[in-house]
């Protein structure tokens, strides 16, 4: 056993240290739920080594947040971020480039957020001077040849996101890209059959439903019926900020109703109609929107949460205390700071 002092100083060091791990994975494994697949065991490992329940969920809870509440700062990150733009280029015609959506997004909602949740799990699991550590006496594994090579396909696909402003394709091809090397004969990872006999591709259907249903909204004038409406009650002779305001706090009120997907494919047209007939830029009223898309309360509004509450490791008002928690300081302190920064960069 460590002496106590030195197990609250590796508790720091690991919540720190994991939970920008966490924010890490979110470049390279663009799906919520696979992330917290991948670092859910991860966690719970490091987290059994303390002799204190309060250690093991502090070292659960900061990973896992900033991992699934990371996924707005990076344009590739998630499903919600997809469907934002898609609509976005189904109602405007144009994209968004994967390094502006990081530009404006991943300073504030990225980093921010990874030092709010930490400095949250901390608040709530704060170490005590009796936690004890056992020491691993296991020899470190070193990394296989097709773990490398998984590495190496991953980096290259994060290496094409960033830089799209150059060559400019859809952030579709950098998930394609990794796909592509990892079922090559040779060089590959996964045996093509097998792989693909494992997918389940309703997720497709779902993402392609969902992205119908915005465009849907649109082509029927429907949006422009519901836009109208908000134009109504939206100042729109305020100031950007004030108006990106309303439009987080409608979003996030919105979610209180459907899902995270769900809402994207109602609230994602009716926006930027509205931003069209107000006169608003357009880039800005999308960020805020993907903003708001990830501030949970309650596990029915992500099936992220669903799946943390499988691994047993807490109950649902556990969870709800802390996700609520997380999410209440990251609109109090960074999402002002986020629509100011949206508004300076719309000019």
């Amino acid at each position: 056993m460590h002496p106590s002092s030195a197990a609250v100083r590796t508790y720091r060091r690991l919540l720190f240290g994991l939970s920008a791990a966490g924010l890490l994975l979110v470049f390279l494994i663009p799906v919520g739920i696979v992330r917290v697949l991948v670092l859910a065991p991860i966690v719970l490992e490091v987290g059994d080594r303390f002799d204190s329940r309060e250690a093991t969920l502090g070292l659960f809870f900061g990973p896992i947040l900033v991992t699934y509440l990371g996924t707005t700062s990076v344009l590739s990150g998630g499903s919600p971020n997809i469907v934002v733009l898609g609509i976005f280029e189904s109602v405007t015609g144009a994209s968004i480039a994967w390094t502006d959506w990081f530009v404006r997004l991943f300073p504030v909602m990225g980093i921010g957020r990874l030092f709010v949740i930490v400095g949250v799990g901390y608040a709530l699991y704060r170490p005590s001077p009796g936690w004890e550590i056992r020491t691993s006496t296991e020899a470190r594994r070193p990394m296989s040849s097709s773990e490398r090579r998984m590495l190496a396909f991953l980096l290259a696909g994060v290496a094409l996101w960033v830089t799209d402003v150059v060559h400019g394709p859809h952030p579709v091809y950098g998930a394609l890209l990794v796909t592509v090397l990892a079922l090559l004969p040779g060089i590959g990872i996964a045996d093509f059959e097998e792989t693909v006999g494992d997918v389940d591709f309703s997720i497709l259907f779902f993402v392609a439903a969902v992205l119908t249903i915005g465009t849907g909204l649109t082509r029927t004038n429907v949006a422009t019926a519901l836009a109208e409406r908000l134009l109504l009650y939206v100042p729109t002779d305020a100031s950007l900020v004030v108006i990106l305001a309303v439009v987080f706090l409608f979003t996030v009120a919105l979610l209180f109703v459907v899902s995270g997907l769900a809402a994207a494919s109602v609230v994602t047209p009716v926006l930027l109609t509205f931003a069209v007939d107000a006169g608003l830029p357009l880039l800005p009223v999308a960020l805020t929107e993907a903003v708001a898309l990830s501030m949970p309360f309650f596990p029915y509004q992500s099936a992220v949460l669903v799946v943390i509450l499988a691994y047993d490791i807490v109950d649902v008002r556990e969870l709800i205390r802390v996700v609520s928690a997380a999410t209440l300081a990251t609109m109090l302190l960074l999402v002002p700071i986020q629509l100011v920064v949206l508004a300076v960069l719309a000019g």
